[in-house]
């Protein structure tokens, strides 16, 4: 198999923006240059920039040197040290973060005049070039390894998709999603290696922060996003924003529609997983049919089951939510494999009951909690932890009443301030735990 180039941009194409400053393509591959020159000889490149062009540069060094990347958006001691044992050998690319192994810092380079240009290079299509992580919401955080070919299959498939690849209408994408996750690696690290739009640098965690970046931003701006962080957003009432995109969880009709009346933008959803990437998008207000992206294939395995079939990757994955395939190819999400629960002879998806808690007026947050022992003790319940200022448990009830069986209602309703939720809008299985035990300092991870 050929080798595929790493960048396919022309040298003067702006590639990002650092504040007001653009940075060309010819300059991005001089600075990766620089970095590579830098980096020690070594099998694992850690890449915790939180400047996501610095983290982008990083990227590129480490590919330059027949490095792979591993990706974690968590940047505590813990896991530096954990990836650092797990894989020998691995040093660190940093901006800042406090580090307890090896490291090379990002912008070692220096900075100077941006007119320099850079080599282009090839990479074979099957080399590994990144490693991704799950988020351990079920468990312990499951490795990836991510081919070339395939994270160029999918970025050209979301480019299309997303019409960001269109050289007369150049859009800068503000991500407010940590580059080391899958979803914003693919979306601001891997599209603008391969599609005519530039990522600003950033971070945008804070509205403010992506105020700043919108404000910065000339023509199309699409925002990145996240439920969790969108909802600030709104409430924020930020403007300027022409696309939007949303993963890491269920978004909620209610707020897509909301936000599209706030900022007269569409609210496009991506489906996906670790796993395999991103593979289909939606129009969250238009309903609940998933369209795949260019060259994604289902095969259905069983009642409900299914695998994907991705550009790229050696063999099909299978989808770790039960789905119904439509005969048009498209598909609607029926549940998790692991999240079904049965009571009574009926089954639901923990992911369907907190889509629908979060519908219930006066709910900003909330998430299903079934117990272990929830199918074989017939007195376990299901549970409920909402954050709904101004709201009684009673009529949290109430209105779950007239939306879900009877024996799905929680019992109880747990009325909290916030939910563990981690900066993409995770909660781990072991902090509703927590949660549910009354542990201090428990949070999510």
């Amino acid at each position: 198999m050929a080798d595929i180039p790493f960048l396919d941009r022309a040298p003067g194409d702006v590639l990002a923006r650092r504040g007001t400053v653009p940075v060309t393509a010819g300059r991005y591959l001089a600075d990766v240059a620089a970095l590579a020159a830098q980096l020690p000889e070594a099998p694992y490149a850690l890449n915790l920039c939180a400047d996501r062009y610095l983290a982008l540069v990083g990227f590129g060094a480490a590919l330059a040197r027949g490095q792979v990347t591993l990706l974690s958006a968590d940047r505590s001691a813990h896991r530096q040290r954990e990836l650092a044992g797990r894989y020998a050998g691995t040093y660190a690319i940093a901006d800042g973060v406090e580090t307890v192994i090896p490291a090379i810092a990002a912008g070692a380079w220096g900075e100077g005049p941006m007119t320099n240009a850079g080599a282009n290079f090839g990479i074979p299509a099957e080399r590994v070039a990144a490693i991704g992580f799950t988020s351990g919401s079920t468990g312990e955080p499951a490795a990836h390894a991510k081919p070339w070919a395939a994270l160029v299959a999918a970025a050209r498939a979301a480019a299309a998709r997303f019409g960001l690849d269109d050289p007369a209408a150049q859009a800068t994408v503000i991500g407010t999603v940590p580059a080391q996750h899958m979803y914003g690696f693919e979306t601001t690290m891997v599209l603008p290696l391969r599609a005519p739009m530039a990522i600003h640098s950033g971070p945008h965690f804070y509205p403010v922060e992506v105020v700043e970046a919108l404000a910065a931003a000339p023509g199309r701006r699409v925002l990145v996003t996240t439920p969790l962080q969108m909802r600030a957003l709104v409430a924020g009432g930020i403007s300027g924003v022409d696309t939007v995109i949303s993963a890491t969880a269920p978004l909620a009709v209610s707020l897509a529609a909301e936000a599209e009346a706030a900022w007269g933008a569409p609210v496009l959803e991506i489906y996906g997983a670790t796993e395999m990437g991103s593979i289909a998008s939606r129009r969250t207000v238009e309903g609940e049919g998933w369209t795949l992206y260019d060259g994604v294939a289902l095969r259905a395995e069983g009642a409900d089951a299914a695998a994907a079939l991705v550009p790229g990757l050696p063999e099909p994955v299978p989808l770790a939510d039960l789905v119904e395939i439509g005969p048009d190819g498209r598909f609607r999400l029926i549940g998790r494999r692991g999240d079904m629960v049965k009571r009574g002879g009926k089954r639901a998806s923990l992911a369907g009951l907190n889509r629908v808690l979060a519908e219930i007026e006066g709910v900003e947050d909330g998430v299903f909690f079934a117990p272990e022992d929830l199918e074989a003790n017939p007195a376990a319940r299901l549970a409920a932890y909402v954050v709904a200022p101004g709201r009684t448990s009673g009529e949290i009830v109430a209105a779950l009443r007239e939306r879900v069986e009877a024996v799905f209602l929680p019992r109880p309703v747990v009325l909290v301030e916030r939910l563990p939720r981690n900066e993409l809008g995770k909660i781990t299985r072991r902090s509703l735990e927590a949660l549910r035990d009354g542990v201090p300092g428990e949070g999510a991870g």
